[in-house]
């Protein structure tokens, strides 16, 4: 291996992004924040480092093994790099913005980085965008969040979206409501999140018939939540169930279009929520776009929000239109250069007079080049 290609190389997890690929997430990026902020969410900006005892405190103990730590060589106190926006955010409600009217609606986007990879993201590092709406415990809310991630991946160009909706307290609640020990009910739980029929059924016990229940009432919406209905639930968990059909029904009349599916015992990636939880997945599209729901804040708040994922975001959108690269020769008056910038080209200017102003836009990859002062297609001309 060479010198220079070694020095290219860069850790498992990590890649350059290239043009045209930076200024489309770039531009994805602004498009989400404007869709955020024009429903009343402000940004944002948390720092990329925080102090190890206070980023990984309470709910952000759950992040403690996806996050790189190190030393602060001024302070001599454990750092660790984020691995996750929504508990920073969380933070800076809960502190910076302590006084500030309820319910808080914020925004974020910025790039995290985890230790590991999972089997559905390669990327250790990458980019995300999303909201936090703190302090009510409204079903409108919920609702709010869900329908703004749809609407901010529609506005970004996704194709075929759909939101599947969760209750990751529900599962628990009934298994608390039956009398079920922690140790039975933790069982329980996972093998309900691993859809493993046969081990529910021989955990669940006399109960067996009512968690295949909650197991088969899985799929498309109205037909999930109508089975999940039929089933004699604990009063507590009849809350829950209660609140996932309020919520869903408030998604679907906002947005009827949107495929809405219901998994009401999903729990994996939603360990610190604490009610009605949402992935957001593109058709044909490797890995979630986003997930969201309801948590409580370092002070107790009641929220919730939800998180886009850039790197799964730019594969469902679909290959950007070639730029719109136009070659000027050296000594192209500024005027016109602005000009033609007004228009919509993307001018590149040439530095050193060239006897083929249509060969040099094609090395400079312009798909076009000014000759004699008209705008020339550097593909027709090379046809002709």
């Amino acid at each position: 291996m060479t010198l220079p290609a070694a020095r290219a190389l860069l850790p498992a997890g990590f890649a350059d992004l290239l043009p045209p690929d930076a200024a489309v997430e770039a531009g994805v990026i602004g498009r989400l924040m404007d869709r955020f902020a024009a429903q009343g969410y402000r940004r944002v900006k948390p720092p990329l480092i925080e102090f190890e005892d206070t980023l990984l405190a309470g709910p952000g103990a759950a992040m403690a093994t996806h996050s790189f730590r190190l030393m602060d060589p001024v302070s001599r106190r454990m750092m660790a790099l984020r691995a996750d926006m929504t508990l920073q955010v969380a933070r800076i409600a809960a502190s910076r913005l302590a006084a500030a009217p309820r319910p808080l609606r914020l925004s974020y986007a910025g790039q995290v980085l985890r230790v590991k990879a999972s089997e559905l993201r390669s990327e250790r590092q990458s980019g995300q965008a999303g909201v936090e709406l703190i302090g009510s415990d409204a079903p409108a809310g919920d609702a709010e969040v869900v329908l703004l991630a749809a609407d901010a991946l529609a506005h970004a160009g996704v194709p075929a979206l759909s939101v599947d909706l969760t209750m990751p307290t529900l599962a628990p609640a009934v298994a608390a409501g039956l009398g079920l020990s922690a140790e039975a009910a933790a069982a329980l739980i996972a093998a309900l999140d691993r859809k493993d029929a046969a081990a529910v059924k021989g955990l669940a016990g006399r109960h067996g018939k009512l968690f295949a229940g909650l197991l088969a009432a899985a799929g498309p919406a109205p037909a999930a939540l109508e089975r999940l209905a039929r089933l004699k639930l604990p009063a507590a968990a009849a809350v829950e169930r209660a609140r996932l059909a309020e919520v869903a029904a408030l998604v679907m009349a906002g947005a009827p279009e949107l495929t809405l599916t219901i998994d009401p015992v999903e729990n994996r990636g939603f360990e610190y929520h604490s009610g009605v939880s949402f992935t957001f997945f593109a058709r044909r599209v490797r890995g979630e776009l986003g997930r969201g729901g309801r948590y409580l804040s370092a002070k107790g708040e009641p929220s919730t929000g939800f998180t886009l994922y850039l790197d799964s975001l730019l594969r469902a959108l679909p290959r950007p239109a070639t730029e719109r690269r136009l070659f000027l020769p050296a000594g192209t008056p500024r005027a016109t250069a602005a000009r033609l910038r007004a228009e919509g080209w993307l001018t590149v200017a040439g530095l050193d007079r060239v006897a083929n102003p249509l060969a040099e836009a094609r090395r400079q990859d312009c798909g076009h080049a000014l000759v004699k002062g008209a705008v020339t297609s550097v593909v027709k001309r090379t046809k002709a």
